[in-house]
């Protein structure tokens, strides 16, 4: 599994980068995406079954519906979500943010960061360089 780790300043077009670099990698595989959501947290509906499941203490709470399924986990640790990512065959997983880790990174916007291989790239130029970008290692 590629690790494609897109780092930047809040606002400099990360998710959009994101969105349009999807579409691209899914002609050559699965892809997953991991977002750091440093500075707020993600809300859990109240009042829903699998969120009181989580509440009380369960490691793993998921639902499905018809269309796709939903998972929170106890873990916060980057490393045990792309072990979980790789165990389902992922061939991608982009990483938005956890600017601190040492993967090949691209950079949106002026950033200056460690193991920057791209900065502002086009998605083409993304896909050109798969070869750049780092193995998960379980």
């Amino acid at each position: 599994m590629k690790i494609i780790q897109i780092v930047g300043w809040s606002n400099s077009g990360k998710t959009t980068f994101i969105k349009t670099l999807i579409p691209e990698l899914k002609k050559k595989g699965r892809v997953a995406v991991i977002k750091h959501m440093g500075d707020h947290d993600f809300i859990l509906e109240t009042s829903k079954d699998t969120t009181e499941f989580f509440d009380a203490g369960a490691e793993i709470s998921a639902g499905i519906d018809a269309g796709k399924t939903v998972i929170s986990m106890r873990t916060t640790v980057l490393d045990d979500v792309l072990r979980m990512l790789s165990d389902q065959n992922i061939d991608f997983a982009i990483i938005e943010g956890f600017k601190q880790r040492s993967f090949p990174k691209i950079v949106l916007g002026d950033l200056a960061v460690d193991h920057c291989i791209l900065s502002n790239p086009t998605t083409d130029e993304v896909v050109a360089s798969l070869n750049l970008f780092q193995n998960f290692v379980k």
